[in-house]
Parts: C-alpha cells; sequence; structure tokens
C-alpha cells in the first residue's frame, strides 16, 4: 500500500493533487531563498571579517611609521575608566559618538568613538596625522588615541561651550535675541581665521581641511574658537597650489563649487575659504545659507540676499544694539561674500581675510557678484 487508504486511486491523486505540486514548489522556493540569504551574510560576513582586518593592518602600520607621535596611545579598558564606561554622551553623528570623560588627574576630556566602516580607517588616519602632531590655540588638541582591534577612539581637549552651531542656529523665532554680541562673533572670526591660516601656511605641510563649518568650531569656557574635526583633511606640500581629489568632500551647503565640477576652478587651499565664507555668512545672519522654510523666496539664499542688499546701499536689518555693531556686521558680510567668490583665484588667501578683519569696514571693496545665478543651488547640511 502506498498509504494507510486502501484505495491506490486515492494515493495516486493524493501525490499528484495540483495543491501538493503547489505546496512542494512553495517550500523548495522558501528553502532556496532562505539558503540563498545564508550565502549571502556568510559571504558578507567574510567580507566584513576581511576588510576589518585589512582596517586593522592600515592603522598599526600607519602608527609603527609615527612612533613619535605627541598623543598617548590608550587601551579601552583605559577608555572605559576615562568616561565612567561611556556614561555622559555629548552628542552623536555619522562617524560614531562622543562621549564627555576625566583624567586620572581631573582633566575632563572628550572621547570620540569611531566606527571602522567610516572610510576603512581614513578618518582615525586623517586625524591623528593631522592634529596629532601640531598645535596652535585656535586648533583643538588632540590629547590620545585608541585602536585595540575593532575599536578606535580620539581623545580631545573638552570644550565646555560646545559648538558654535548651537550659538548661532539656537534662535525659535527671529525677534529672539542674539546668543553672541557681534564683537564676540568678530573675535571668533578672526580666531577661526588664525587656525586655517595655521593650517594652510603655519605647518611643515599644508593642512587642507574640508569641512569648516560652525558644527566643527568648539567654544572653550572663554568662547575662543578652536577647529576640530579632522577626518576629512588632506596633506599638501605648501608648494602644491592645486589638490588632485576623485570625489567632492566636505558637507553639501558649504563646499566650494570646484569640488563639484573642475568647470570652477582646480582645488586647492582655497577650498578652505569658500567654506570660511559660507560661514561668517551664517554667522552674520544667524541662520543656514541656504533655508528653504523662509517664506520670502529671494531670502532663501541668504549669501545672494545680503549681497543685493549690500550692493544697493540698503540695511541688512540686523539687530544692531550698540555702536560699532553696525559696522561689524557689514565687515564681516563684506568678507564673507569675497570668500565665496565662485572662481577660487578670486578668493583672498586666509592672511588677505585677517587683514580685511582686523582692518576697517571704510577699507573694504565691494566684491563682484560671488555666484553664478541663484537658480545654481550647494545644497542644504
Amino acid at each position: 500500500m502506498c498509504c494507510k487508504h486502501e484505495n491506490p486511486k486515492f494515493c495516486s491523486n493524493y501525490h499528484h493533487s495540483p495543491v501538493v505540486k503547489i505546496l512542494v514548489s512553495i517550500a523548495a522556493s522558501i528553502g532556496g531563498s532562505i539558503f540563498l540569504v545564508l550565502v549571502i551574510l556568510l559571504l558578507y560576513k567574510s567580507w566584513k571579517s576581511e576588510n576589518e582586518k585589512e582596517t586593522q593592518l592600515k592603522i598599526e602600520n600607519f602608527l609603527q611609521d609615527y612612533r613619535t607621535l605627541n598623543p598617548t596611545r590608550y587601551t579601552y579598558s583605559d577608555l572605559k575608566k576615562i568616561t565612567g564606561k561611556f556614561k555622559k554622551r555629548l552628542g552623536q553623528g555619522g562617524y560614531g559618538s562622543v562621549f564627555k570623560g576625566k583624567f586620572s588627574n581631573g582633566i575632563p576630556v572628550a572621547v570620540k568613538m569611531l566606527e571602522h566602516s567610516k572610510g576603512n580607517g581614513e578618518e582615525f588616519i586623517n586625524e591623528v596625522a593631522t592634529i596629532g602632531r601640531i598645535h596652535h590655540f585656535n586648533i583643538v588638541r588632540l590629547l590620545g588615541f585608541c585602536s585595540e582591534g575593532t575599536r578606535c577612539a580620539l581623545i580631545y581637549e573638552f570644550m565646555p561651550n560646545g559648538s558654535l552651531e548651537k550659538f548661532i542656529f539656537s534662535r525659535e523665532t527671529e525677534s529672539a535675541q542674539r546668543l553672541l554680541s557681534w564683537e564676540k562673533l568678530q573675535n571668533i572670526a578672526i580666531g577661526v581665521a588664525r587656525g586655517v591660516e595655521y593650517l594652510h601656511q603655519g605647518c611643515n605641510q599644508r593642512i587642507l581641511h574640508f569641512d569648516i563649518k560652525p558644527h566643527n568650531i568648539l567654544l572653550d569656557h572663554n568662547l575662543q574658537p578652536k577647529i576640530s574635526d579632522f577626518g576629512l583633511a588632506k596633506l599638501c606640500s605648501k608648494e602644491q597650489s592645486i589638490v588632485t581629489m576623485t570625489t567632492a568632500r566636505g558637507t553639501a551647503g558649504y563646499n566650494a563649487p570646484e569640488l563639484y565640477s573642475r568647470n570652477f576652478g582646480e582645488v586647492s587651499y582655497k577650498s578652505d575659504v569658500f567654506s570660511y565664507g559660507m560661514m561668517l555668512l551664517e554667522m552674520v545672519g544667524c541662520r543656514k545659507n541656504i533655508d528653504l522654510t523662509i517664506e520670502n523666496q529671494s531670502q532663501i539664499y541668504f549669501p545672494e540676499w545680503v549681497y543685493n542688499k549690500m550692493n544697493q546701499e540698503e540695511e541688512l536689518n540686523l539687530e544692531i544694539e550698540e555702536d560699532g555693531d553696525e559696522e561689524v556686521a557689514k565687515k564681516l558680510a563684506i568678507v564673507g561674500l569675497w570668500c565665496i567668490q565662485w572662481n577660487p583665484t578670486d578668493r583672498p588667501s586666509m592672511p588677505t581675510v585677517l587683514q580685511m578683519l582686523e582692518g576697517d569696514l571704510q577699507s573694504l571693496e565691494m566684491p563682484p557678484k560671488p555666484f553664478v545665478s541663484s537658480d545654481v543651488e550647494m545644497g542644504t547640511n
């Protein structure tokens, strides 16, 4: 007997019925799909493991070549002690998370945990290779690092006032008062300019930051600015005026146009000048350079709105409280407009920017229109 039923014909129909064939087909399909998924997972796990090994080897080889680095190397166990088992998170981004910590001598620090999936260790290497060997008042200091297995971390001096971003973009309404005075804004602008000038001129090798923006400007207890986040930085010789790049790097809205198309010019240290200029204009207006929430269409692209107002000698309608505030506001705006000229050769160098910021408003000329048209958007942050 083929089954418990006595009728052979029934048994035959049972085994060859359409329902059974469909069920068998579905089962086979599901089984095949599960098998395929398992194969893909195994391949991905194998690739990820190999990729992590290559990243670890790349980092270790780099650290062997840079044994004379000033920052101290810490273990992951040290990091847990420094951060109190990562109890207080200061912030989080695509790079990973930042935690507040404290050295055994009581000095507060910020610990940035990096994810290996970001650039195969490139961000870690860039940070250590750049700020690990330099020291400047307006550049955040790297105090230590950790590279242990798949764990990478960077330890910085702690900046109690956080980033400039929260001071200039924190207003809920246009009527809300500015958190920083015009004098303080000017001091911050000058401090950042000195930091960028040092990166471009003061180091043995020129350091191009490629991500100057309010979020990456940290403020100490006296609101003195320090440039941070060198994960996208690039080293080149001082004699090298043009940098070869295969893809754009940085943050949309602050990127120079030549990073997207060489039709605008070559990539160089002037690309940082453009980002700095965009940041200056955001400091002036306390708003993003492109703000799609603005009802007035003519004000959406803030740099163009500022240029049109100043070119027609109209008031910027900014909050002026003390004598000299208006002069500072206009000076920052004019310098910012010079810095964001679309042709890199028309932008000033950072030493010239400092001269403009520290000089009188009367000595400044209005720049030519710094953009092609309002129809061309550089993106938003």
